[in-house]
């Protein structure tokens, strides 16, 4: 039996919420048939005197009339649970289950459900369903206070009858395992402009015809976070991630590229349903290594200066700490974040390197108007000071001898979401960074960034992804080429993404994705079209 003589299981279903929920949807069914619909109000009336058996003779009267909605396979699947007859409420509720907005609160009554037939570790799936989904706070609440006391119950040292402190339920350690790999298709892997150009650089300007190389690669990614949860609200943890792309044919492995990075640090995190509250810190150490061949775009040969390599130009090491807060009240949230690292390249003796100071700090205000649209402002202060590269003259050129170089970066976002149903939403938004080149503003520009982003859900097995992002460049003093005689450098760049996920099993997922990314300048070196497709399976268990 679901309720114990002696004491009360705290997760009970509530009378006041389901009754609430069968009066709420009623007129959804006006569209119906008036006997039908009739018989089903009376139903309802039945039930809400607890009068289960003659409840669920109305139900069925009105489904032999004609009325055949997830409502009325929810309110008959209660009844059933209510009448003690199971099984039968089991399959009712499976099946108000596939309708999204009854979905949480199906999850949750069949959790209830399952317990009451015996199947503890089975009730717990459901309310782990119910209390993962994000469309009633309300449900998603007395799921966890469910699973605290089945636990409890599982558990001898704790009794039905004692409520834990913690808001959620916390095992002492976790493990997160996340591997994905596949097969992907790259139509420019050298980002090769298109077309041939003369190059005003090089003294006596020659004609360049790039060769645009496509080729198969095999993207691979591999994530692990191991956490200690040691004390009420917060866990330490330690993780590992590598992110890599590798090209097949040996003509194009100067395209490959990866990054490994592994950290230490905290999280705390605190809820509060009652007065709805919610704080959030996360700090951490990283140290990435970083490999990327140095490469002519016309031709992807490895770069050289008097026949010395500097392929290996592009390849650092960073490491620093990170910080971020977030802190909600209500329907405001307030974030703030500080990040501090250091970039130290490959040594390349016969060229400035690359190594620089990199420092972040940014705060964020939100504001949810309605359960289902917000706005979010931010504003973002951030610095890359070089150690060894010597600043540009206004003419373009960089003199051994000038103040190395330091780019000021001052960003301000704005973006506005909206949701649709509970398995669609999108967002548009936009992003102006305003860089300041701190020696003669040789390279300061404006960019006017827009962006868009769609997601849509359907059922529990299939995602869809959309994002895309056009940047516009306001350069004030850079040159193409770097040189005065071919003009102010005028700088596109068009990026979108499509990501396709179908989740075969609990574990495995397949995910297929498509990318773009045009850069359109004045400057022909940097001007390219570049569209990747891929196709790869994740497992995470």
């Amino acid at each position: 039996m679901l309720y114990k003589s002696s004491h009360t299981l705290r997760f009970r279903l509530k009378r006041g919420l389901a009754v609430a929920l069968l009066i709420a949807l009623v007129p959804a069914e006006s569209l119906l048939a008036a006997t039908a619909s009739e018989l089903f109000d009376d139903g309802n009336r039945l039930f809400r005197d607890d009068l289960y058996w003659a409840a669920l003779l109305r139900y069925r009267e009105a489904s032999d009339a004609g009325m055949d909605t997830p409502l009325l396979n929810y309110n008959t699947g209660v009844a059933h649970y209510r009448a003690r007859q199971h099984a039968r409420a089991r399959t009712a509720l499976e099946k108000s289950a596939g309708y999204a907005p009854l979905r949480p609160i199906s999850h949750y009554n069949l959790g209830l459900n399952a317990y009451s037939m015996g199947n503890t570790e089975q009730a717990l799936d459901w309310f782990r369903k119910a209390r993962d989904q994000q469309q009633r706070r309300d449900i998603s609440r007395l799921a966890r206070r469910a699973i605290r006391e089945l636990q409890g119950e599982i558990d001898a040292a704790r009794t039905v009858t004692v409520v834990a402190a913690r808001e959620e339920e916390r095992e002492l350690t976790e493990l997160d395992v996340r591997i994905r790999v596949g097969a992907g298709m790259d139509s420019n892997v050298f980002r090769s402009p298109s077309d041939p150009y003369v190059d005003l650089s090089v003294v006596g300007q020659p004609l360049i015809t790039p060769v645009v190389s496509s080729g198969f690669y095999v993207p691979v990614s591999v994530s692990a976070k191991y956490q200690v949860n040691s004390l009420e609200n917060e866990g330490f943890f330690g993780v590992y991630r590598m992110g890599g792309r590798f090209y097949q044919d040996k003509n194009l492995t100067n395209g490959n590229e990866y990054l490994q990075e592994i950290g230490f640090g905290s999280e705390y995190r605190k809820k509060n349903e009652e007065d709805d509250r919610e704080t959030r810190i996360f700090s951490a150490f990283k140290i990435a290594q970083h490999h990327e061949s140095y490469y002519d775009p016309d031709n992807g040969v490895e770069r050289d200066i008097g026949g010395v390599s500097i392929a290996d130009r592009l390849s650092y090491l960073r490491y620093g700490p990170e910080f971020w807060m977030r802190k909600r009240i209500g329907a405001i949230t307030l974030g703030a974040r500080a990040k501090g690292q250091l970039w130290n390249y490959d040594e390349v003796d016969v060229v400035p390197e690359y190594d620089h100071e990199y420092w972040n700090v940014g705060v964020t205000v939100q504001y949810r108007f309605t359960s289902t649209s917000l706005l979010r402002v931010g504003a973002e202060y951030y610095t890359r000071r070089f150690g060894d590269r010597p600043a540009f003259e206004r003419d373009g050129t960089q003199p051994l001898g000038n103040p190395t170089i330091r780019y000021d970066y001052i960003e301000y976002t704005l973006e506005a979401r909206q949701r649709i149903t509970n398995g669609l939403w999108f967002s548009v938004g936009y992003t102006q960074t305003e860089r300041e080149d701190k020696y003669l503003d040789y390279n300061t520009y404006m960019r006017d960034g827009y962006n868009a982003a769609f997601h849509l859900q359907l059922g529990e097995r299939f995602d869809l992804e959309a994002s895309g992002t056009y940047n516009i460049y306001d350069n004030e003093g850079a040159f193409a080429f770097n040189e005065p005689l071919a003009g102010r450098k005028i700088l596109e760049t068009t990026i979108g993404r499509v990501i396709a996920t179908w989740k075969m099993t609990r574990s495995l997922d397949l995910i297929a994705e498509y990318s773009l990314r045009e850069v359109a300048s004045n400057d022909s070196r940097i001007q390219y079209d570049r569209n990747q497709i891929m196709i790869a399976v994740r497992w995470a268990p």
